[in-house]
């Protein structure tokens, strides 16, 4: 209790922006100093530091190592341990492939916990801080909110799926691949409107593209189901937990199939899947998407003849560079969506994070170019659903007018959802029913072959 951690966000130009360092300093105040710092702007990795944890004797913290982005690599997360003395630097988990993050220190100070995404789940993990051993504790399930008892004789976590929201579990410190059973709490789901399972295909480049496929109830190669194909934001995350903005158990009680794969881009598959579309969000993400919807329209219980495409934030930017590339879907629904990438730099909040992946316009065009689906809108024929906040500073509003007054303009059908309270996500209770419904209404018209019928909360 004599040393506090903390980040300080230090700007290393005007021109390359911010970075992350360390810092500790005595609990009276006294001592401020520099822990880890990386200020390097040339060749070579950099390096940002974040999340301290400390050890229980002080002797140092264990913290996340963040090795920045630039135009040709992609960034990847590691946990590390700074020695208090000196300020040495220690990677705790070498060659682990995914990006290793959220540690937790055990009372005894002899092991470290921490989560990582790995092919569609979220395991907790466990490495001994001596020998660098790392144990995998659970199996199936998305973990979060890690704690270790104060005597070291458990560890809980929350636990969620795509199937189900987070539910309390303790988990034995050491044991592997466990399956714990849910500590008592509310919110328990019974049952869901249909079934769950997954999907994979091998693409071009030898990498496996895997997805979650929620199928509704009933659905058989007599009733074969409508099919959404649903694309993650992030773009680095995974489709593994539990949500409640997109929620696909919603469609599929409406009798929708709903598939959500992880494609290029996506993290819990190594660093070379991330790679695979860094720079380049046109071509490998796009051609995984295809892929793995290819495979999944061969199943005799969905209908091929029946598909939309929806996608928030990235998702939306696919959604969108989707409707430029092909017209095999019936509808596509955009949320938060990048439309014009050049606009796009400078406006949002991360310009500078942006701007080592697509590069600064003023300096090179050709990837924002490659890249960018407004350049494009005179090849999308399929009808559009348009969704924005005004308060959307990530993605601001302005993409959303452009797109929706591009598709009107070039004679697309489309509609625009607009919530003039709402930021990147739509988090009011009573506005979230709106987006289900009109999203609902959207597909009704145009993969169902109904009339439309305008949601009457709007």
């Amino acid at each position: 209790g004599q040393w506090i951690a903390y980040n300080a966000d230090e700007a290393l130009s005007a021109a390359y922006g911010r970075r992350d360092t360390l810092r500790v300093v005595r609990a009276d105040g006294t001592g401020d100093r520099e822990l880890a710092a990386d200020r390097s702007l040339g060749d070579g990795p950099a390096y940002g530091f974040f999340g301290a944890v400390w050890l229980p004797d002080s002797s140092g913290v264990v913290a996340m190592r963040a090795t920045e982005s630039t135009e040709q690599e992609c960034p990847h997360y590691e946990i590390v341990l700074v020695t208090l003395a000196d300020g040495a630097v220690r990677q705790l988990v070498a060659d682990f492939p995914d990006w290793s993050e959220s540690p937790v220190v055990s009372p005894d100070g002899q092991s470290v916990y921490f989560t990582s995404d790995r092919l569609g789940r979220r395991p907790v993990w466990r490495v001994d801080l001596a020998s660098g051993e790392v144990t995998r504790l659970t199996g199936e399930g998305h973990y979060s909110e890690v704690c270790v008892a104060a005597d070291g004789s458990a560890v809980y976590a929350l636990r969620d799926s795509i199937a189900h929201p987070a539910q309390p579990v303790r988990l034995d410190p050491v044991a592997v691949e466990q399956d714990p059973v849910p500590l008592p709490a509310p919110g328990v789901i019974d049952s869901l409107p249909g079934t769950l399972t997954e999907v994979e295909t091998t693409v071009s480049d030898g990498r496996t593209v895997r997805a979650w496929l929620a199928l509704p109830a009933g659905a058989s190669a007599d009733s074969p189901a409508p099919l959404t194909l649903w694309i993650h934001g992030g773009p680095m995350m995974s489709n593994n937990g539990w949500s409640w903005r997109w929620n696909p158990w919603l469609l599929v009680a409406r009798g929708y199939a709903v598939l959500m794969p992880d494609p290029a881009l996506s993290t819990g598959y190594g660093r070379d899947m991330i790679q695979a579309g860094w720079g380049a969000w046109g071509a490998a993400p796009f051609t995984d998407l295809m892929a793995i919807t290819d495979v999944t329209v061969e199943r005799p219980d969905i209908d091929e003849g029946r598909t939309a495409a929806m996608g928030g934030s990235f998702g939306g930017y696919m959604a969108n560079w989707v409707a430029t590339q092909t017209d095999r879907f019936d509808a596509i629904v955009t949320h938060a969506s990048l439309w014009n990438l050049e606009a796009f730099t400078g406006v949002t909040d991360a310009s500078y994070y942006w701007m080592r992946e697509m590069t600064d316009p003023l300096r090179s065009t050709e990837r924002i170019l490659a890249n960018s689906p407004h350049l494009r809108v005179a090849d999308i024929s399929t009808p559009m659903l348009v969704i924005h906040g005004d308060k959307d500073y990530r993605v601001p509003i302005g993409e959303g007018i452009r797109l929706y007054f591009d598709l009107v303009r070039h004679g697309v059908p489309s509609k625009f959802l607009y919530y003039p309270t709402e930021n990147h996500w739509i988090l009011t209770p009573g506005n979230s029913k709106v987006w289900y419904e009109t999203v609902l209404a959207f597909l009704a018209e145009h993969v169902l072959g109904e009339k439309w019928e305008r949601p009457a909360l709007i």
